[in-house]
């Protein structure tokens, strides 16, 4: 059986939210955010645009065999999966590498001052 999680909220303050806001790590944080995810989000917006406009308005290109029966719509469909894989694979390395440790540099002080 579990102990009951006490009710003493403990006598410290609550961050100042808007301070952290407001601060030069918290900029530098959403910037490396910001760097990273708009213009990977804009390339695959219109990377998958071509890929529709293709479909739709070259039908004689997208049927173009390959190899065997695989035509190129069935090969850039297959890469826009890839894609995606790939791009989720990057955010995360990116993440890992930039952004969690300001992330938690800010955590740290947060409760360090908490």
């Amino acid at each position: 059986m579990s102990a009951a999680p006490t009710t003493d909220p403990g006598t410290h303050e609550p961050p100042d939210y808007l301070q952290v806001q407001s601060s030069e790590e918290f900029d530098e944080l959403r910037r490396a955010h910001r760097s990273f995810a708009f213009p990977l989000t804009v390339a695959f917006i219109l990377w998958y645009l071509v890929y529709v406009l293709l479909s739709s308005y070259a039908g004689g290109f997208m049927a173009t065999k390959v190899i065997g029966h695989l035509n190129v719509a069935f090969v850039l469909g297959l890469a826009q999966f890839v894609t995606t894989f790939l791009i989720a694979w990057w955010y995360s390395r990116h993440a890992a590498a930039k952004l969690d440790p300001k992330a938690e540099a800010i955590k740290s002080r947060l409760e360090g001052d908490a």
